[in-house]
């Protein structure tokens, strides 16, 4: 397939790769812009990665009020410095994570934190449901396999859709700030409160 300027300048924002490097990134995935992602950081050029590595110790605690106070959301948001901490395109992000958690209510940070237990719910409840609608067993794995990838996208915060822009994920709007701003940037911890709600979600670190 064609790559376009677009999404060279894209991904070029989000790794601060070369543009040739960019460019043979796309060409290699075949314009997924994820893989290409990952290509980078295996050939260590995409220095959003190498700043993940780097400890992330400044940055805010962004507390979010939303319709007329019937939910509340704190954010814990990390950076590096306390110079990018107080810029506003740091302010901005962590104002946009709010709104996302207010809106989506995730449950967990990463697809990594969701626990087994929770996994296997899921696949058990899928493998009911498509058992019960009379799917050949041949089938059931996919529909499974698809029911948990699902799963994890409205549940984990970092798979999630942004809420402005669908086209990316909240983890690819985290990594675009980490190459426009220079800095690891990490979501360190979220809750979220709803009114009349006893237990509201919690993150796990």
């Amino acid at each position: 397939m064609a790559i376009t300027t677009e999404q060279i300048k894209e991904l070029r924002e989000a790794t601060a790769a070369g543009i040739l490097d960019c460019r043979k990134a796309l060409e290699a995935s075949g314009g997924d812009f994820d893989k290409a992602v990952d290509y980078l950081r295996e050939k260590g050029l995409a220095k959003a990665a190498k700043r993940s590595d780097r400890e992330a110790s400044e940055g805010v605690i962004k507390l979010y009020s939303h319709g007329g106070g019937r939910i509340g959301v704190m954010v814990e948001l990390n950076c590096e410095t306390d110079f990018v901490a107080r810029s506003e395109a740091f302010q901005q992000l962590a104002h946009e994570i709010s709104l996302q958690i207010a809106a989506t209510s995730p449950e967990y940070i990463r697809p990594d934190d969701i626990p087994q237990s929770a996994l296997d719910r899921e696949a058990t409840v899928a493998a009911n449901r498509a058992a019960e609608e009379g799917k050949p067993a041949s089938i059931v794995p996919k529909i499974v396999e698809g029911r948990l990838a699902k799963f994890k996208d409205e549940v984990a915060l970092m798979c999630q859709p942004y809420i402005r822009d669908e086209s990316l994920t909240i983890e690819k709007l985290v990594s675009e700030k980490i190459g426009t701003l220079g800095e690891n940037i990490v979501i360190r911890r979220f809750q979220r409160w709803e009114l009349g709600q006893s237990n509201a979600g919690e993150t796990k670190e």
